[in-house]
């Protein structure tokens, strides 16, 4: 079959990143449209087609940029690094350079813009160095959603509790973002200590990402606590949280498991908003999902309807597993796979101190490269 004829021209001119290609002697031997719609807002518009940069000296626009310090130390370091690819024949990347662009409707004002560079050297028949392709990439919302990441990552680590006993009883807990995304999501976990012997351990997963998703998830942990401390069980303390979720734009469809533990009745009271059940490990290795409590998310009812609740019994030595969705569930896999490899991993270290254990998890279900959806887990010797 005689394979189709590619217009490379038309392919250049069509490519989503503004390219050039200039000579070893950094003059101009083609642009592409984006480089033109780039370029076009620095130069006031005296370049209106690619035909014009052609044999242009890549400094003769020198001049333009004295006006910007910022400006001249950029271009010099993209003369640098284009002396360097037509001397070694080698590619080089200039990563993540400030360069402004002025408003072309407001004269005078600037936008702040990041920028990443790549030269990359094409070798005639001679293997010497025939041209430069010149890539311009503007990187600045990426570099925002990084900026609006880490904020929202130091408000999240700053709203859940430090990693210390409730009570008399130690935990282990863990909060681990997601690696791949640029928004951090609203998972969240809780620990209260309550009269008597009891603590209540929660988690849940607000749906969003960023520092909205952050802001929700604080202000719904937080209610849930004070409402545990009053509240006759987990169920009247969900419906408390159901209620308030109601009032507040994006918790709606926040899921939470929480767990009242009683070690004077070796009792476990749970009530879930469409959260993955809690895992309770037993001490002869048996694990239990506790799965007979579970409603829909916060706010997911047309009305409000009272939360259901249910009880287990453990033997002292157990161990309580609570955590969201980033540790079980896979892309193209069922819920059950990811449950019963979480139960494979509890029963494997059951013997491992708390800390350990909770390490052992993460690594066990955590997939290579780390997880690709933010991950809470809470783990309780009972």
């Amino acid at each position: 079959m005689e394979e189709p004829a590619v217009d490379y021209a038309a392919v250049f001119r069509a490519l989503p990143g503004a390219v050039a290609l200039l000579t070893p002697q950094l003059i101009f031997v083609d642009v592409n449209a984006e480089f033109l719609r780039i370029t076009r807002r620095n130069l006031e518009q005296r370049r209106t087609t690619c035909e014009e940069w052609v044999g242009r000296f890549l400094l003769e626009d020198l001049p333009e940029f004295l006006d910007r310090p910022e400006k001249y130390s950029f271009v010099r370091k993209v003369l640098a690094s284009l002396r360097r690819v037509a001397d070694t024949g080698e590619r080089d990347t200039i990563a993540l350079q400030r360069y402004d662009l002025e408003d072309p409707d407001q004269p005078g004002v600037w936008h702040e813009r990041y920028w990443t560079l790549t030269n990359v050297p094409v070798f005639g028949p001679d293997g010497r160095v025939a041209l430069l392709v010149h890539r311009v990439e503007d990187v600045t919302e990426l570099t925002e959603l990084i900026r609006a990441r880490e904020v929202a990552l130091t408000l999240q680590e700053a709203m859940l509790p430090p990693p210390c006993p409730v009570g008399r009883h130690p935990a282990a807990v863990r909060y681990r973002p997601a690696a791949e995304a640029l928004n951090v999501a609203g998972d969240w976990y809780d620990l209260v200590d309550l009269p008597g012997d009891r603590i209540a351990v929660a988690v849940g997963d607000v749906v969003g990402h960023g520092l909205s998703a952050a802001g929700v998830m604080g202000q719904l942990r937080s209610v849930l606590s004070a409402a545990s401390l009053v509240a006759e069980g987990p169920a009247r303390a969900l419906d408390v949280l159901g209620l308030y979720a109601r009032t507040i734009d994006g918790a709606e469809n926040t899921t939470v498991a929480t767990t009242f533990i009683d070690w004077d009745t070796h009792t476990i009271t749970y009530s879930s908003a469409g959260h993955p059940p809690p895992a309770l490990l037993q001490r002869d290795g048996n694990v239990e999902f506790l799965d007979q409590a579970t409603d829909p998310p916060l706010g997911a009812r047309p009305q409000h309807v009272p939360r259901i609740q249910a009880a287990a019994a453990f033997r002292e030595g157990a161990v309580l597993a609570l955590y969201t969705d980033g540790l079980i569930e896979r892309r193209r896999e069922d819920i059950d796979t990811g449950l019963a490899r979480l139960a494979d991993s509890l029963a494997r270290h059951q013997a491992d101190d708390l800390e350990t254990l909770a390490d052992a998890v993460l690594t066990d279900l955590l997939p290579p490269g780390d997880a690709t959806d933010d991950t809470a887990l809470v783990i309780v010797r009972l």
